[in-house]
């Protein structure tokens, strides 16, 4: 376990992760970098999440997608925001392709820019959670250390990785982007399933396969496991 698995168990104050309360070293082993801004003081959030979510009628969570491309990730994203938004939840759709045009522009596709996408994606994620958001993420997110990282920010019973998945052959054969078929004909690196590996969720909250459900089911599917947990009310 690295030092932001142990974020929760190390700090008093929900939200606050141990890198923060406090900042020292130069590395945690596994290539994340240790907090640089040592001489900050951390000053704790200025409403309660717990008064927000009050307000807003639901409690918060984050949903975080991951998948190949192609998989359906953002497609099963966007309805399912759309209906928890006509529901009256707040929500917040964090998307990969939108981060990298904006917040992760700088970053390539290594294995180390990776890590730094789905860092700052978490983080984001935890802020607009901390401000009682149901925040739906969809990343492809391929390897396991990373998700373990985005978890550790979120308290236990209000993240789900759901796992989007898809037979890479039919990935391949939806190419919405035509990504695949530059991948392999050597025109992009390091892609995922093509040339950089993925790795499975080993227990993910849920599973939904888009290769044998329709985008409906999913979301139908997500919305009850909401309500059963107590996330969102049934009207």
């Amino acid at each position: 376990m690295n030092s932001y698995s142990l974020s929760y168990l190390q700090n008093p104050e929900p939200g606050v992760p141990a890198e923060i309360a406090d900042a020292s070293g130069d590395s945690d082993g596994e290539g994340n970098a240790a907090a640089k801004s040592s001489n900050t003081v951390w000053s704790g959030w200025n409403i309660l999440r717990a008064t927000r979510e009050k307000r807003n009628g639901h409690q918060a969570a984050v949903l975080w997608l991951t998948g190949f491309s192609g998989a359906g990730k953002s497609t099963i994203a966007r309805l399912l925001e759309s209906r928890l938004f006509e529901a009256g939840c707040w929500t917040m759709l964090l998307d990969g392709d939108q981060l990298r045009h904006g917040l992760c522009g700088d970053l390539g596709f290594s294995e180390q820019d990776r890590q730094e996408n789905i860092r700052r994606a978490g983080e984001v994620a935890r802020l607009f959670f901390e401000a009682g958001h149901i925040v739906i993420c969809a990343f492809i997110s391929p390897f396991i250390r990373d998700r373990r990282f985005v978890r550790s920010l979120i308290p236990e019973k209000s993240f789900f990785e759901v796992y989007v998945k898809c037979d890479l052959e039919t990935c391949i054969k939806r190419d919405p982007h035509g990504l695949y078929k530059k991948a392999l004909a050597g025109e992009i690196a390091e892609f995922t399933g093509i040339s950089s590996p993925y790795e499975e969720p080993p227990a993910p909250e849920i599973v939904v396969e888009t290769d044998l459900q329709d985008v409906e089911q999913v979301v139908d599917l997500l919305m009850q496991r909401l309500m059963r947990e107590d996330i969102i009310r049934k009207k």
